[in-house]
């Protein structure tokens, strides 16, 4: 049970930390939370659509790093393992919502542009993280599991509860509406840039 137990714990021994937050120290916990809290909370906002789901869904995070403390592995950096956590819970939250049918760009309507990585280099990666919000959450959510917390496809689709070829086929996609929206917002660094646009062929 969180905040409980008075078990003695060193901040600058980690090791220590995570003993007492096992035993339920509550102190030892606090501090486990604040020293993590931004970062997780980064992670929960990039697999979320709004500010209050993302704290739901961080708060169910942390409630499942402290119950299962246990199968933590200090051969292994704790960040990953807290990463891993987060996106799980966050995923199994997209799945339980059934809410995300909307494109918030629709599909018909995005250019299908050959993904240019000199054109993608020149933006940042806050910039890419802030375009990718703006394409539907199974695109979204299948390019962020592959390119930035490295999961490979058969692993997104276990996660997303599709199959590998489905999950190839939305990679695909939502590369090409990032490329679209890449154009839409960043225009001066395409400087041949043409306004006819071949659409996604069915």
């Amino acid at each position: 049970m969180l905040f409980g137990k008075k078990i003695s714990y060193t901040e600058g021994d980690f090791q220590t930390v995570v003993e007492a937050c096992k035993a339920g120290e509550s102190q030892a916990q606090r501090y486990l939370y604040k020293q993590f809290f931004g970062y997780a909370k980064t992670v929960c906002l990039r697999y979320t659509s709004t500010k209050e789901e993302a704290e739901e869904v961080l708060n169910e995070g942390f409630l499942k790093v402290f119950k299962n403390l246990e199968s933590y592995d200090s051969v292994y950096p704790f960040k990953v393992w807290l990463r891993t956590i987060m996106v799980n819970t966050a995923i199994s939250n997209y799945r339980k919502q059934k809410k995300h049918t909307e494109d918030r760009i629709a599909l018909e309507d995005a250019p299908y542009l050959g993904f240019e990585e000199d054109i993608v280099s020149q933006i940042t990666a806050e910039e890419i993280l802030s375009l990718i919000q703006h394409i539907k959450p199974v695109y979204k959510n299948v390019f962020l599991l592959y390119v930035v917390d490295g999961y490979n496809h058969r692993e997104v689709g276990d996660l997303l509860g599709i199959n590998e070829a489905t999950v190839r086929s939305h990679y695909v996609r939502a590369r090409a509406l990032l490329q679209h929206l890449i154009k839409q917002n960043y225009p001066h660094l395409y400087p041949g840039y043409r306004t006819e646009k071949r659409l996604v062929e069915h």
